[in-house]
């Protein structure tokens, strides 16, 4: 497995913003969105085995982990290290791309499916069968950088959502929150809106929270 970084923080977006959570962050990535804030883990990382990595988890207090990337499900032994990782809560970020059907989570470890619109540049290399893998406790996230993102998202919705929490969330510093909130409230869509917390408590470019 190769790791760029691991660290402690509070979880930035998705349904869990907030709590405390360890964060496993693999290098490499299939895809190259406009918006990536994590380029930074395209390439660099450290080559490590499945127990090494619990290792350092363990060094931390809290049991809750984010495994995100990059993207995690190009690790060859992500499995392996989720049977570590069995008493924990654990979340596995996902760009929406890959096969989360490559083998079964444990009923405390769930996807959060990152969604691509196409202002990221990378919406037709999303794997819409996935929508039909998810389960009730997985997250659906949208991503939106402006209108049509948002018009393409409750397009997608329509046609593929069985089951999941869907939550929309604004580039950073491309569209007022209160726009995307408007629209949400107007479509009367039932999903959650969040923003990145660390990028407001810590700033755009601080790395390790």
């Amino acid at each position: 497995m190769k790791v760029n970084e691991i660290f402690l923080s509070i979880q930035g977006e998705s349904i869990y913003a907030g709590f405390p959570t360890v964060f496993v962050r693999f290098s490499g990535c299939n895809l190259r969105c406009s918006y990536c804030d994590t380029a930074y883990a395209y390439e660099d990382g450290t080559d490590m085995e499945p127990e090494e990595v619990f290792e350092e988890i363990k060094k931390h207090y809290y049991k809750r982990v984010c495994v995100t990337g990059g993207e995690p499900l190009l690790q060859g032994d992500l499995e392996k290290l989720l049977v570590l990782l069995e008493d924990y809560s654990v979340t596995i970020e996902t760009n929406g791309s890959m096969d989360i059907g490559l083998f079964k989570l444990d009923l405390k470890h769930s996807y959060v499916m990152d969604v691509k619109c196409p202002s990221s540049g990378a919406s037709k290399e999303m794997n819409l069968l996935n929508f039909g893998l998810l389960s009730d406790r997985d997250e659906i996230k949208f991503v939106i950088g402006g209108k049509e993102d948002y018009e393409w998202a409750k397009a997608i919705i329509k046609e593929y959502y069985r089951k999941g929490i869907i939550t929309f969330s604004p580039v950073f510093g491309k569209i007022e929150y209160c726009d995307l909130v408007d629209w949400m409230l107007r479509d009367k869509l039932n999903a959650r809106f969040q923003i990145q917390l660390h990028k407001v408590i810590w700033g755009v470019d601080k790395r390790g929270v």
